[in-house]
């Protein structure tokens, strides 16, 4: 290898490249996928189903927040529409309107909304399945794309039950899943996900979201785990390891050491690429104020909102990205180089260049920091099961 330097080699190992100046292009191309590669989503089924309040979850967003995808008690999506994750840009949802509406007759339906332009397909009912979505999965079989059936409004059908002598929420659930597979009998034996667009913690939402990681492509993947929400503890600790193995990457491409032919050579930092990987940490850990606002209502727990606090935090938030954009966070050199004055004997590392090993250790210490703010708020909301 090109340097002895131990932090470096191990950068170099992680990319599975035997050389600095191949890890390098390949932390570059890494990191590059990391904020860039797109992810569409389809969410589609019929009238009523709860199809934009289910978009508006996985966007964390409230119904009657800006940009919400519209909801109410009768069909209130008729055409296709495209939501942007609102700190993910690269990540899509589209509401799609209900098979067999007047505009969008089943046999032409795959056809009308663009079938093509979708990774996967989510087809919701909050009922019993019928023969449309049969059908669109079978339709959506030849094409060879994955669909996933979710049962959508558990909620309510708990409430409904709970008032009855002998409520059992087990076996509730249980018989709503039973009677959503046998309903699609045609499609062999169906894994049916049973959630709550309201209470995203409870059901099935994260045994969806790992099943979505095992179908997707590695580069899809990451998308997707960055942009779905925190529904459990396990699924936080999954963003946390996540991150992890993406500082080498992080590191290497914003040092761009490569070049650089003398070994340890402190080099100038791209600014851009720090601040962009920690403001997609805090956005994906849900340490943003709109996220802890949805959380401190959920609980009940006003003083919820306040608990992300640290140094990090704070300069994350002085200079926030509301849309991760890299042309605007490449001029943000002002945020990395506060990032860096927080962190003891590296200040005047600035002043000589950015090294690599420099930056290795701010994103470590930044993550773990964002890490136990992100941990510590799941404790206090009782959410601190895994």
């Amino acid at each position: 290898m090109e340097t002895q330097d131990p932090a470096v080699a191990e950068a170099v190992k992680a990319s599975g490249e035997f050389t600095l100046e191949k890890a390098t292009a390949k932390a570059k191309e890494t990191f590059d996928q990391l904020l860039n590669v797109s992810l569409n989503i389809a969410v589609t089924g019929k009238a009523g189903s709860g199809k934009s309040s289910f978009v508006n979850a996985l966007r964390g967003i409230r119904e009657d927040d800006d940009g919400a995808a519209p909801t109410g008690v009768t069909e209130t999506t008729m055409e296709v529409t495209m939501y942007e994750h609102p700190t993910m840009p690269n990540v899509k949802i589209w509401d799609l309107p209900g098979i067999g509406t007047p505009n969008f007759k089943a046999n032409k339906y795959l056809k009308d909304v663009k079938f093509k332009n979708y990774d996967f397909f989510i087809i919701l009912n909050s009922e019993r399945f019928t023969q449309n979505d049969i059908m669109l999965a079978k339709e959506i079989r030849k094409q060879k794309k994955n669909y996933y059936f979710v049962r959508s409004k558990i909620d309510n059908d708990i409430r409904a039950e709970e008032r009855k002598k002998g409520f059992d929420e087990q076996k509730v659930l249980s018989i709503i899943r039973e009677d959503c597979q046998k309903n699609l009998k045609d499609m062999g034996e169906p894994k049916v996900y049973l959630i709550s667009s309201f209470d995203l913690e409870k059901y099935d939402l994260e045994i969806l979201q790992n099943t979505l990681e095992e179908d997707l492509p590695d580069h899809k993947r990451s998308a997707l785990l960055q942009a779905w929400p925190v529904c459990s503890t396990a699924s936080l600790e999954k963003k946390i390891q996540f991150f992890k193995g993406m500082i080498w990457a992080a590191s290497l491409a914003s040092a761009g050491i490569a070049v650089v032919p003398v070994p340890g050579l402190s080099v100038a930092c791209d600014a851009g690429i720090v601040v962009l990987f920690l403001s997609r940490c805090y956005y994906s850990f849900g340490l943003d104020e709109r996220s802890l606002s949805r959380l401190s209502e959920k609980v009940n727990k006003p003083h919820l909102k306040h608990m992300a606090k640290s140094k990090f935090i704070a300069a994350i938030k002085d200079k926030a990205l509301t849309r991760v954009s890299v042309s605007a966070s490449l001029a943000a050199i002002a945020t990395v180089e506060y990032l860096f004055s927080l962190l003891p004997g590296v200040g005047s590392a600035i002043a000589a260049g950015m090294s690599f090993i420099t930056t290795q250790y701010l994103l470590r210490e930044a993550l773990q920091d964002l890490a136990e703010n992100a941990r510590n708020i799941r404790k206090e909301a009782g959410l601190n099961i895994a």
